[in-house]
């Protein structure tokens, strides 16, 4: 399909913190998606940098065994942060400290999830509400680990009270080393579209790295909000569920080269490697489980995907199941008009 052409920008490696990145797009922590296979995946085809999926403090200091689990992380995956919240800075303190001793390259802390049982407790999203406080909270955190410490938040809580450019200045005073932000406000949850000129409007204020999220349904339209933005580089979540080849993507047009559509061969070759992955790392259940997760998002869009992604959930001979995606994506794959790739996806969440 024609490529129109992309305004040049710099080909330079992207400096976020201590990281040297070869390009400015970055994989956004997901719950319940950017777990250790995906993220080796994603690491595979082109993500600089990778970022857990958000991990209870409480639970860590607790010891729950699943919680445990979501610490872990592959040496593929480097550079690679663990994202942590709570309510409770000295939990907060002690969490970063684990994932410190457990060779993690940075430590992220989560303050945008919108989700009522996560801000009720007054984690996530309403940590944001008291700039003041939230300074108090990111310096004790910042002193209490040697790796860096960085943060996503939301441009504010409603409305009425966005206070992103507070958040920032109070993390910059912390010893933050950076901040991405989601360009919604917690009561918009994922409604709505993302507001970029409030990010652009922080970025120009702001004297660390700031990482823009939001709506980036293609790698054209990644490189164009950083360009447009100003932000040092750019946060993808929901695109990269859709199209797994995303960042390669990003990487070609970064360096002022057109990129190829992937071949119907080059999906089946990740399919089959994002099940030995999840194979590698669970059960035998709950490796189909997640294989069937992103079985259906990669489909989606594509003719047929709705009946497809109803054997997906339907099926029970797995094997049968894997055979019918094989065959569904080697012959849409074939035969593609890849302009759904820029229409919504996945509203209810997700980057």
């Amino acid at each position: 399909m024609p490529r129109r052409p992309v305004q040049k920008l710099k080909r330079s490696a992207v400096k976020l913190g201590p990281f040297e990145l070869e390009h400015p797009a970055v994989l956004a922590p997901m719950a319940g998606i950017t777990d250790s296979p995906f993220r080796r995946l994603m690491r595979r085809l082109g993500s600089p940098i990778v970022i857990s999926e958000l991990v209870s403090a409480n639970g860590i200091e607790h010891g729950g065994e699943k919680t445990i689990a979501l610490l872990r992380f592959h040496e593929e995956e480097r550079p690679v942060g663990i994202q942590i919240f709570s309510e409770d800075t000295s939990l907060l303190c002690k969490a970063a400290q684990k994932i410190e001793k457990l060779g993690a390259d940075f430590v992220d802390l989560n303050l945008g999830c919108p989700v009522p049982k996560v801000v009720k407790r007054g984690a996530g999203s309403a940590l944001c509400r008291d700039p003041i406080a939230l300074g108090k909270l990111l310096t004790e955190l910042v002193n209490s680990v040697q790796i860096p410490v960085t943060i996503k938040i939301r441009t504010g809580w409603d409305a009425t009270s966005r206070n992103a450019l507070e958040c920032v200045r109070a993390a910059t005073d912390a010893g933050v080393r950076w901040v991405a932000i989601h360009g919604r406000t917690r009561a918009q949850g994922y409604s709505g579209e993302a507001d970029w000129d409030f990010i652009s409007e922080i970025k120009a204020k702001s004297s660390i790295p700031i990482i823009g999220n939001g709506d980036l349904a293609t790698p054209e339209m990644a490189l164009d909000r950083l360009k447009s933005s100003g932000v040092d580089a750019v946060m993808v979540g929901r695109a990269a569920l859709r199209n797994p080849f995303f960042f390669e993507q990003v990487h070609a047009l970064w360096r002022h080269e057109n990129y190829l559509l992937p071949s119907a061969e080059r999906y089946l070759e990740i399919l089959k490697t994002q099940r030995l992955l999840f194979e590698e790392a669970y059960s035998p259940r709950t490796a189909m489980l997640q294989m069937r997760k992103f079985l259906a998002w990669f489909s989606a869009g594509y003719p047929g995907c709705h009946d497809f992604r109803r054997k997906v959930f339907s099926m029970t001979d797995f094997e049968a199941l894997w055979q019918d995606a094989l065959l569904f994506f080697e012959t849409q794959v074939r035969d593609r008009d890849l302009r759904f790739m820029a229409q919504p996806f996945l509203m209810g969440g997700h980057g």
